[in-house]
């Protein structure tokens, strides 16, 4: 369809969003703690004649039917991080300690203009359009929150569910792939037990040190001996902490790991292996006690369904300039907006935005320095250009939605 009369407003609303964003940028709430923001957030869709639900504590949905037809769920993010900005921005974070670093704010901007863009042009698409905005994506807690808040129930059952996010890539760019596209991600908390001696007495100890260096060293061949060649796993030992001092050994050791995987299979392989081996080391060692495992911060894997890409990328293939549309390759974070659609049991796709000027973006690449010369998501230097971002990232949003909702000509 022609998307001309559709985006005749959206220069027009452009400076509302921008100031929006900046206001977000100022004002960021870590997850679950948005209280703020979900005021609002449902402020500013009642505005447009959104039926608003408050789920999931500070989640916000609003719910927009104009018709018979599909139901599309749109989702963004709400939250920030514990991270002290160093932008050096007009419009930085006046919170101490806490910045919108990856892009959320953003995200929250651009759902509201494509909120706006189709309250304001009803006549050009027919259905429903949920506009939900989550809370605690970086804990992994807020879209389980909204689940067990009875989203399911209390939402029309959408047909597709639809999320992207901006991404430390040239600004305008836009990244869609069929199947995974962000990992899986699980963190676990591993404590062995030993024996407690006096430092200058190790015959009389089992020593927690010595085990957890030899579980250290064996973890890591579940990615080199276990995982076939091709698969993509991580296994992080992200902390090691055991004992206070020099002179005594300690009776117990702790162990922090992240696992990051693209296959659901070989996730379950990965933990399998790595609480054999724990045991195993524990039973060499003679470890007293058996070894205690708490899987926290779990992310899903963010697989998109075949189908629904392929919908959405021809849309913005049609709409966007040659090339501006790209084959995004999987990134090794994690994101909980599956747990969502999963819960309704529907397909979903996930699209990235880059945010980066396009002048420093491809001076970083000609000389090799993106690594190193870009900030990426998390950092306190991270600062998404608001233009052409903005517009690019509330078009995206708009179209895939009216890939489904839109009247055909």
């Amino acid at each position: 369809m022609s998307y001309q009369a559709v985006f005749s407003s959206l220069e027009k609303q452009l400076e509302w969003q921008r100031e929006l964003y900046r206001h977000f940028h100022r004002h960021p709430e870590l997850g679950l703690q948005e209280h703020e923001t979900s005021e609002r957030i449902a402020a500013e869709l009642g505005t447009l004649g959104y039926e608003i639900q408050r789920i999931g504590g500070t989640g916000v949905v609003g719910v927009l039917a104009n018709g018979d037809g599909p139901v599309v769920l749109a989702r963004a993010d709400m939250d920030a991080l514990p991270v002290t900005e160093d932008t050096g921005l007009e419009y930085s974070s006046t919170v101490a300690g806490v910045m919108h670093a990856c892009g959320h704010d953003m995200h929250m901007a651009t759902l509201l203009g494509a909120a706006k863009v189709l309250a304001d042009h009803r006549d050009a698409w027919s259905g429903t359009h949920i506009a939900l905005f989550q809370p605690a994506e970086e804990t992994a807690a807020g879209a389980r929150a909204m689940v067990a808040d009875g989203l399911v129930d209390k939402l029309p059952r959408p047909d597709v569910a639809l999320a992207q996010h901006v991404m430390p890539m040239e600004a305008g760019m836009i990244g869609t792939t069929a199947g995974p596209i962000l990992s899986a991600g699980d963190s676990l908390k591993i404590t062995v037990h030993g024996r407690g001696a006096h430092g200058s007495m190790p015959h009389n100890s089992v020593d927690p040190v010595v085990l957890a260096a030899s579980i250290v060293l064996k973890l890591q061949t579940i990615v080199s001996r276990e995982t076939r060649p091709g698969q993509f796993a991580v296994v992080t030992v992200g902390a090691s902490n055991a004992g206070t001092t020099a002179n005594i050994i300690p009776d117990r050791a702790e162990l922090r790991l992240n696992i990051r995987t693209y296959d659901t299979e070989l996730r379950k392989h990965v933990m399998a292996s790595i609480e054999r081996i724990v045991r195993g080391e524990c039973a060499a060692a003679g470890s007293p006690k058996e070894p205690e495992f708490e899987y926290y911060d779990q992310f899903p894997l963010t697989s998109n369904d075949a189908e629904v890409n392929e919908t959405v990328t021809r849309a913005f293939t049609e709409h966007f300039p040659d090339g501006q549309v790209h084959r995004a390759d999987p990134a090794t974070a994690s994101e909980d907006f599956s747990t969502i659609p999963d819960a309704f049991g529907i397909p979903y796709t996930y699209w990235t935005v880059g945010c980066v000027p396009a002048e420093a973006y491809r001076k970083a690449v000609a000389s090799g320095t993106v690594s190193s010369d870009i900030p990426a998501n998390h950092s306190p230097f991270f600062a998404p250009a608001i233009d052409p971002t903005l517009e690019t990232a509330t078009r995206t949003q708009v179209i895939a939605a009216l890939a489904y909702l839109g009247k055909k000509n």
